[in-house]
């Protein structure tokens, strides 16, 4: 918002242009003035709400100047309605509140009862009592109303701050003065709010929490005897609050609502605004989208700060310290949000990741989740974190300092390890070959005999220690009924950082659904593998393929197939064995031919030995010219 654009409306004498013309002088005019004034432009000052640019509009409400009055009208932010005695006040329920309903303007309209100084008018608490309530009653769009003179210069300016006020802080989407009380939506921003400032979430504002939201908010302190003010104020109208442990939800939206029925509604708005609140009272934007890019080749990842915000959330809100979140305790973590994201609810979750053995997410699994969310769909953590309210470490840094990007692994069969901690899987196999099994062990389920066919894709995550101790997420997924289509995708290859393929050793049709697979989508020797027996505990039969499996890996110059069934111990080795290639992948490429050697470093050492040998010719044959 850069301009408030006031129309002054009302019956002709009511002093419409004197109020503009007391306003720009700064006192009384008390020659005639003319009866239409000329459009004035206020520059903003410091006293102006959100420092904004006014224009002042005056109009004439003569039949024949109608046009130009319904033209006005519908260009301006705020209406000003002036009356001045009982014909001009009735004037306003009968005409001029009408009238401003028919044109299907939704603006805000400021009541003003000009000439208070004329003898025989009553005192403003009988005003406001006989005339302004109930008007404001009948039109709900009335966002205030005032008592003013031109003559003694009474109120000129707070009126036109009424009307700037009504711009930039509108009561109407805050608070309900037929019902008399706060409107849903804010009551829920409001309830959000409470949320990132109950920082222990004890559900009270303490001492400490009310000066931070103080200073957050305000930008100065909170005192002692402030907030002491601030509690009397809640204990009058909510006796049986207990405000000894601080104030909880409901003495904080009494606060607020005490704000809307006093005419302070501007501190809501600076309140909502400063948690990035708009006008409808929606979170920005901006704030809950900021510009966020993942190169192509790259992915997202939380970063420290990301991790450690997490980490907090989970153990704050597990408030049985079982290190489990439960329903209940979940519920109340997401309370600020729209709820669980949409792919967490499509995905079935928690069973995505690890839980513990009365079925909740444990710190390990929440932490594998968001870390898979932000793999995949890095824009949806973001959102999360701003509903969430985390702080990046430095406050000028963006609400993306959680999140960082990898470097590209474009080159994928260059030796070395990629810099990833979260990690990609296809599971590729033949039907009932045991795909579902093996992401159940990958959770540390228990094995279930009982063959469910898998149709739309299922996706794990956990966390994997490699050699050496590193610790990297890898997510594993089967794809179902999707398989074709995801391998056609060369977007979706392009995020996966290897493929497994299985096959059930004890059945001899198993291994040619892979054969078959990599013979249709040639290009996914473009991507590393492992190749994986499973159900390693049953009898092994032959395939009936032109290779057996050992033979067909050998033809690749690949390692020879892992034997592993989900019913042993050592299963987590196949795990392992995995985040290991995708962490590495040179070494998991099928290759059609011996790789020649690198002789790299031999011709940089030859390169090296011949200019030192050139420089040694030089300094030899300058001494002996010098000699």
């Amino acid at each position: 918002m850069t301009t408030v654009r006031i129309c002054v409306c009302g019956d002709e004498g009511t002093g419409k242009s004197s109020l503009i013309a007391s306003l720009v002088k700064d006192q009384f005019i008390n020659n005639k003035i003319q009866s239409v004034l000329p459009q004035i432009t206020i520059p903003p000052s410091i006293g102006t709400p959100e420092n904004v640019t006014t224009t002042v509009v005056d109009t004439s409400a003569r039949p024949q100047d109608r046009t130009t009055l319904r033209k006005e009208i519908r260009k301006c932010n705020v209406i000003l309605l002036i009356y001045s005695d009982h014909y001009s006040y009735e004037r306003v329920a009968l005409f001029w509140m009408p009238y401003f309903r028919s044109l299907g303007v939704n603006v805000p309209v400021v009541l003003c009862a000009n000439k208070s100084d004329l003898a025989g008018q009553a005192n403003t608490p009988q005003v406001v009592e006989e005339e302004l309530l109930p008007v404001m009653a009948e039109f709900r769009e009335i966002d205030s109303c005032i008592r003013t003179s031109a003559r003694e210069h009474r109120n000129i300016n707070e009126v036109f701050f009424l009307c700037q006020k009504a711009v930039t802080h509108p009561i109407a989407p805050l608070f309900d003065y037929k019902e008399g009380k706060l409107k849903p939506a804010c009551v829920a921003a409001l309830k959000r709010i409470f949320f990132l400032c109950d920082k222990d979430q004890d559900g009270y504002l303490n001492t400490e929490e009310m000066r931070e939201f103080q200073l957050k908010c305000f930008n100065k302190p909170l005192t002692d005897d402030d907030l002491e003010n601030i509690k009397l104020s809640i204990a009058k109208s909510l006796p049986e609050v207990n405000l000894e442990p601080g104030i909880d939800l409901q003495g904080f939206l009494q606060l607020n609502k005490l704000y809307a029925e006093k005419g302070r509604h501007e501190t809501i708005w600076i309140i909502l605004r400063e948690y990035h609140y708009t006008d409808s009272l929606s979170l920005e934007d901006k704030f809950l989208h900021p510009k966020f890019e993942v190169p192509e080749f790259s992915s997202a990842e939380l970063s420290p700060a990301g991790y450690r915000f997490f980490v907090d959330l989970f153990l704050l809100f597990d408030k049985d310290n079982d290190g489990g979140l439960n329903d209940e305790e979940l519920e109340a973590l997401f309370a600020p949000t729209p709820g669980l994201p949409t792919s967490w609810v499509d995905s079935s979750f928690p069973s995505t990741t690890v839980r513990n053995e009365a079925g909740h997410i444990t710190l390990q699994g929440w932490l594998a989740q968001w870390s898979m969310t932000t793999f995949l769909e890095p824009h949806t953590t973001i959102s999360y974190l701003a509903y969430l309210g985390f702080e990046p470490p430095n406050p000028r840094d963006s609400i993306t300092a959680a999140l960082k990007i990898t470097k590209s692994r474009k080159r994928r069969r260059r030796p070395g390890r990629v810099e990833r901690n979260v990690v990609l899987c296809y599971l590729i196999g033949a039907p009932a070959a045991g795909k579902s099994s093996l992401l159940d062990a990958f959770l540390n389920r228990p094995f279930d005999g009982l063959y469910r066919p898998t149709i739309k894709p299922r996706r794990t995550v956990n966390s994997v220690e490699l050699p050496g101790g590193k610790q990297v997420y890898m997510i594993f997924e089967e794809l179902g009924e999707l398989e074709p289509a995801i391998l056609e995708n060369s977007s979706k290859l392009d995020a996966c950082d290897l493929v497994c393929y299985a096959y059930d050793s004890s059945d001899p049709d198993s291994f040619s659904h892979i054969v078959d697979m990599r013979k249709k989508y040639p290009h996914l020797d473009e991507l590393p593998s492992v190749y994986t027996a499973l159900k390693a505990d049953k009898d092994k039969t032959t395939q009936r393929s032109e290779l057996q499996p050992d033979q067909y890996t050998a033809a690749l110059n690949m390692s020879t197939p892992l034997h592993v069934s989900v019913t042993w111990n050592s299963i987590a080795e196949l795990f392992v064995a995995l985040a290991e290639a995708a962490t590495n992948p040179s070494t998991a490429f099928p290759k059609s031919e011996e790789e020649s050697p690198d002789r790299s470093g031999l011709y940089l050492a030859l390169g090296a030995t011949a200019c030192a040998v050139v420089a040694a010719a030089m300094i030899w044959r300058r001494s002996t010219n010098s000699a």
